[in-house]
């Protein structure tokens, strides 16, 4: 009888040790998960390589072919458009399985019209769809930050009436970082090389000197084909974000230009862009800003030669 009860005895506290091993182990996992997603985005680990999904469908129609080519690809950041019409359970499946593989997806969004204070209600929008979307979903179901492509040089009124525009997108951007912050979301934009030529109005500030300042990061567009070129028209932004303590991503191009076979890589291929990058970032990381690099975009990028 009393062998049977200390069996008995023995067997409960095995029982305890393995509940308390496997509690102990569950929440570890679950903690470290949340540890590395959060050093792939904010106190980045590592340098950004990130591409842009524009179109936000195929998050519904073909996940696991965008996840595979950005494994593929070491790609640990993507800007995802936002597309009101792609429902709320697609987008909480493709950053949980994004986040699972180290992946931060972050919600992007803009056009050339939000340089203009007549869209503040459009992005007012846009950030209130983002907040909803927040506060609704689980941690890691949740999107890592904002990514805008705004670009309001393109817009008709950039010739006739440059300086209010340039005033009206900084009053835009102010109304973004100001409501992002409390949504407590960093902010990264996409801005040309050559908006260091442009001044705040009324100033000797430089437009791309503002923007870096007001912007968590930036995403430079260094359209160009050879490594010394991306680096040139990058430079300047490069050293302007180390002074100020940001991090700038420089982007380059895969898509078919019409401004030039030197905007792009379409023409000579992925084989060839891999080795201009590597040696672009010999160049760059000699400045403390630089973080990696963000490749337009993965449609294009997919379909690149070898």
């Amino acid at each position: 009888m009393q062998q049977k009860s200390k069996y008995h005895f023995i067997k409960l506290v095995s029982c305890l040790i393995l509940v308390a091993g496997v509690t102990f182990s569950s929440r570890t996992i679950a903690e470290g998960s949340v540890e590395s997603y959060e050093s792939i985005h904010g106190a980045i680990e590592q340098p950004i390589r990130a591409t842009w999904v524009w179109d936000t469908t195929q998050i519904q129609s073909r996940p696991q072919e965008v996840l595979k080519f950005a494994k593929e690809k070491k790609v640990n950041t993507i800007y995802l458009q936002l597309n009101r019409d792609v429902k709320i359970p697609y987008y909480t499946s493709f950053i949980r399985e994004a986040r699972a593989n180290h992946i931060a997806v972050d919600v992007m969004d803009g056009r050339s019209a939000w340089g203009l204070t007549e869209s503040r209600g459009q992005i007012a929008d846009f950030l209130n769809w983002i907040e909803a979307y927040q506060n609704q979903v689980q941690p890691n179901e949740k999107f890592a930050g904002i990514h805008l492509d705004i670009e309001p040089h393109v817009h008709p009124q950039w010739k006739t009436n440059q300086a209010s525009v340039i005033a009206q997108w900084m009053g835009n951007v102010q109304y973004i970082m100001d409501r992002a912050k409390q949504m407590k979301m960093p902010v990264g934009a996409d801005l040309p090389f050559w908006l260091d030529n442009y001044k705040v109005p009324g100033s000797t500030q430089a437009v791309s000197n503002w923007m870096i300042q007001k912007y968590d990061s930036i995403t430079i567009m260094a359209y160009r084909d050879t490594a010394t070129a991306i680096y040139n028209v990058a430079k300047d932004e490069l050293i302007d974000a180390a002074q100020q303590g940001k991090k700038i991503s420089i982007a380059i191009e895969t898509k078919q230009s019409k401004e030039g076979d030197f905007i792009t890589f379409y023409e000579e291929g992925s084989e060839y862009m891999e080795s201009q990058l590597k040696l672009v970032e010999n160049m760059a990381k000699v400045h403390s800003s630089f973080n990696g690099f963000s490749i337009h975009e993965y449609t294009s990028w997919k379909t690149l030669k070898n």
